[in-house]
């Protein structure tokens, strides 16, 4: 099962994360956000990971401003975890990989949602509604993916922990994760806000891949 660690600060982080095999390190480029990439890091630093795929995570950012930090940045994908429109994510899709990240609750209709998105986006991503947009640690019910049709490969998110290994490889059963692309672990796994704990992320992992 593929991973992602979201809210990277740390370049040696970044580099354990790579020499454990994991495919994705997300950076936020989201003033606002704890893990604000540019608090720890600069973009000659970031052009310079080629060991991971990087994913940039942008809130109702300027179109400008993603495309630009795409190129400055070598960034491998982007996530789009705002309100962001499909014409939108069209736009981006020109330029690089597109996820887009929707925030549920136990009323929405996942699969009205995710329509006007498919022909514009590569993947998806579920994570829980809340206030901010993204890690706050807020567990998702992965319950309300069951029996639904996604149609494209998704990333599972929202509020993921160590604990969780046994439940992922229970969901994994079902049906509707055969389009599961990757797990999203953030808050859940840090010492401090964008400071991971490496030996919580390596037992998670063993514990996956076991």
């Amino acid at each position: 099962m593929r991973v992602k660690v979201c809210g990277m600060t740390q370049l040696s982080q970044v580099e354990e994360l790579a020499n454990m095999g994991i495919a994705f390190a997300g950076f936020i480029f989201y003033a606002k956000s704890p893990r604000y990439v540019f608090k720890s890091l600069n973009i000659t630093e970031i052009k310079r990971i080629s060991n991971i795929n990087k994913v940039g995570v942008f809130v109702n950012a300027p179109l400008e401003e993603v495309i630009h930090m795409v190129d400055e940045c070598r960034l491998s994908m982007v996530q789009l975890h705002g309100d962001e429109t499909p014409k939108y994510c069209e736009k981006i899709a020109d330029y690089v990989s597109v996820v887009k990240a929707f925030r549920i609750s136990e009323n929405d209709n996942i699969e009205y949602m995710i329509k006007p998105f498919m022909d514009v986006c590569d993947m998806f991503m579920f994570d829980t509604l809340g206030a901010g947009y993204g890690g706050t640690g807020k567990k998702f019910d992965w319950n309300l993916l069951k029996g639904k049709t996604i149609g494209k490969p998704f990333f599972l998110s929202g509020g993921i922990e160590p604990e969780d290994v046994g439940n992922l490889k229970f969901f994994a059963q079902e049906p509707v994760a055969k389009a599961l692309f990757a797990v999203d672990i953030n808050s859940k796994f840090e010492s401090s806000p964008g400071v991971k704990d490496m030996k919580m992320v390596r037992e998670f992992m063993r514990g996956l891949n076991g």
